[in-house]
């Protein structure tokens, strides 16, 4: 199931899916993966975080975090555990990301994957296509446009 965000029962796990499966693929210096870490309480608390888990009271087993810019989706972060990968999770919560933007008039939306992250490029790719190569943070951004 997806539900919404609770900071104080999913935030532990949030941090441990970040630290396990996002910052290993990120290129970027040490400095800013330090910063980023600094500021995750903040930037949790801007956007809209989902999580997937089995039932409603338990803890997550991933998360989508997503903005809103105008007619944008932003999807700012999506990580699954190991333990849970290839069960529809990271579909379920982008659905339900995409769901949400099209109901506040969003028409299109865009992610950014990691150089080397193959699996991610290869899960957006079923719906997003590249639009660029931004070298300077060695990640592909990705586009949709919804109908």
């Amino acid at each position: 199931m997806i539900r919404y965000r609770r900071p104080r029962q999913d935030d532990t796990i949030i941090y441990d899916l970040i630290e396990k499966q996002l910052v290993p693929l990120s290129h970027l210096p040490q400095t800013i993966i330090n910063q980023v870490r600094k500021d995750l309480p903040r930037r949790l608390g801007q956007g809209v975080t989902l999580v997937a888990c089995p039932d409603y009271e338990s803890d997550p087993l991933g998360f989508v975090h997503f903005m809103l810019h105008g007619d944008l989706l932003y999807i700012d972060m999506l990580a699954i555990a190991p333990s849970a990968r290839r069960k529809r999770y990271g579909n379920m919560l982008m659905d339900r990301a995409e769901r949400f933007a099209l109901s506040r008039a969003c028409h299109r939306a865009k992610v950014s994957v990691d150089t080397g992250n193959t699996a991610g490029l290869a899960f957006y790719e079923l719906g997003y296509s590249v639009a660029r190569y931004q070298p300077q943070n060695y990640c592909y951004e990705l586009e949709k446009q919804f109908r």
